[in-house]
């Protein structure tokens, strides 16, 4: 008899288990996809000030100040999926890349005490960004296996949990990272 509860309280409590440890991972994946976006306010925040900056010491390289606030904007305005978000964050890391190979040419401005404090803080949020992309990916990893594996899957259907997507760089951007950097003396 003791027995018989003993199998109804466990098949009673270990769906409410499942249950529970899937919407434990769904939060942590908002969560972490809310640190991510907080990362990139900061990268857009930080942006208009480097390129005033720049702007001072570099006023014909309009171009590619044109092309850094054009991609900023589309990267603040996209929403949507993490794919989504991700391709217009792909766009704006190289127009960067181009407006800190502008600075090469121009020694003061790589001298300039606001553009170096500038440049350092948008290297401290470009680190953030990457980690805190690392840790929404670790979150959606262990939500998505949770969700495929049994017999969580049975929870995760009946109560319609879905899968989420990564974020990703895209293809070129995966290409460009393998290159190691030359460095010359």
């Amino acid at each position: 008899m003791y027995v018989f509860f003993i199998i109804l309280a466990l098949c009673i409590l270990y769906p409410i288990f499942l249950y529970n440890k899937l919407v434990t991972l769904r939060q942590r994946v908002r969560e972490a996809w809310s640190t991510v976006e907080t990362q990139l306010k900061r990268r857009y925040d930080l942006i208009p000030n480097l390129i005033e900056v720049v702007k001072g010491y570099a006023a014909h390289e309009k171009a590619t100040l044109e092309a850094v606030i054009s991609a900023r904007s589309i990267a603040a305005s996209t929403g949507g999926s993490p794919k989504e978000k991700a391709k217009a964050e792909n766009v704006l890391s190289g127009t960067l890349k181009n407006l800190f190979a502008v600075s090469e040419r121009y020694p003061d401005l790589k001298a300039n005490d606001n553009f170096l404090e500038l440049q350092r803080e948008l290297t401290d949020t470009e680190n953030k960004i990457q980690a805190s992309r690392q840790f929404y990916n670790t979150t959606v990893l262990s939500l998505n296996t949770k969700i495929e594996k049994f017999p969580s899957n049975i929870i995760a259907g009946a109560f319609h949990f879905q899968t989420e997507k990564f974020f990703e760089m895209e293809s070129t951007e995966r290409k460009e990272a393998s290159i190691a950097p030359k460095v010359k003396f």
